[in-house]
């Protein structure tokens, strides 16, 4: 597959991964009053096993990590976390900047994953998903 069609679908999953993170980290902040840090952790936890399973099943079909079902969600959660350093720092420096941020952490959810997204295609294809698949 294309390079170019692969962060294609890539973004696609990216997408669903922020709707569920941003959808979560508002709804706990929002409804639930949760702590805008320790909710997006709990959000950041959803939207990468979305993006895990978007990703092995779109993005990355035509290649193999190598690993079983469990073990390739543990390695993608050890790599989309170098993402997710990256992510929350941006996070966090918006809403430490910007105060009106922490009701609306949402906006600085989303403003971190755009930053992250590099990282993350760059992880995932060049480590996780760098080997073809064989066929059957």
């Amino acid at each position: 597959m294309r390079l170019g069609r692969e962060a294609g679908l890539f973004a696609v999953g990216g997408v669903l991964g922020l709707l569920v993170d941003a959808g979560t980290v508002q709804a706990l902040v929002g409804w639930g009053q949760w702590n805008p840090y320790l909710a997006r952790v709990l959000s950041f936890l959803l939207a990468a096993t979305v993006t895990w399973a978007w990703n092995r099943r779109h993005t990355f079909a035509h290649r193999a990590s190598g690993r079983a079902p469990v073990a390739e969600w543990l390695h993608w959660m050890a790599l989309m976390g170098v993402g997710a350093c990256v992510n929350y720092a941006v996070y966090a420096a918006l809403l430490l900047a910007f105060e009106p941020l922490t009701r609306w952490p949402a906006l600085a959810a989303a403003a971190g994953s755009a930053v992250a997204a590099l990282v993350n295609f760059s992880t995932a294809r060049g480590v996780l998903f760098r080997q073809p698949k064989q066929p059957l």
